[in-house]
């Protein structure tokens, strides 16, 4: 039977994203972990994307909690190269989305990987430190960079996929298949 690597695609689209946008450059896509989940129902709420850092508040690779060093558990990739950030897409939800919207949640999942690439996210002042104290005005910012993205016309095959359901996807390419990571936990590493 036929397939599709979901993943592997998603991975070439946000390549393209971080190449063509100046305010994603800073992002090495070879260092981001790019995975699917699949989610328990078709429902249209709930979690379309997230993004994972793995390391803490300024890339910092251990913390003290309870008087032990604990770091967060390491991902690698298949040649071993350490991974900064998990990027994952919950199925078939994501793919349920409207086109643009699927884009925007790209964008939105980008925006979040912290200027400094170190693993940590992108903070804000205040409270919220990962969107802003806005919510609607961090979702406006990333609308336009995803708007600009698409005007700088990237090659249909990058972004073609998206333009399918997950219904559509797996009739016309097989089963959906890709990468999956495990949310990593926070082991202790040894006593301070």
């Amino acid at each position: 039977m036929a397939s599709f690597d979901f993943t592997l695609h998603m991975r070439r689209l946000c390549r393209d994203a971080a190449n063509r946008v100046s305010e994603l450059r800073h992002i090495d896509m070879a260092r981001v972990a790019v995975g699917f989940r699949q989610t328990r129902m078709a429902a249209g709420h709930g979690l379309y994307a997230s993004l994972t850092p793995l390391r803490f508040s300024g890339g910092e690779d251990h913390i003290v909690r309870r008087g032990r060093r604990c770091c967060i558990q390491r991902v690698r990739d298949e040649a071993g190269r350490e991974m900064l950030y998990i990027l994952n897409f919950y199925l078939p939800r994501f793919l349920d989305l409207a086109f643009r919207e699927k884009i925007v949640t790209v964008f939105h999942e980008l925006w979040h990987i912290g200027p400094n690439f170190d693993g940590d996210l992108r903070r804000f002042e205040g409270r919220c430190y990962a969107h802003s104290g806005s919510q609607k005005s961090y979702d406006t910012q990333v609308a336009a960079l995803a708007e600009r993205w698409l005007s700088l016309d990237p090659p249909e095959p990058v972004y073609g996929f998206l333009q399918h359901d997950f219904r559509g996807l797996t009739e016309q390419f097989g089963e959906i298949r890709g990468r999956r990571f495990a949310a990593p936990k926070i082991v202790p590493i040894d006593s301070v």
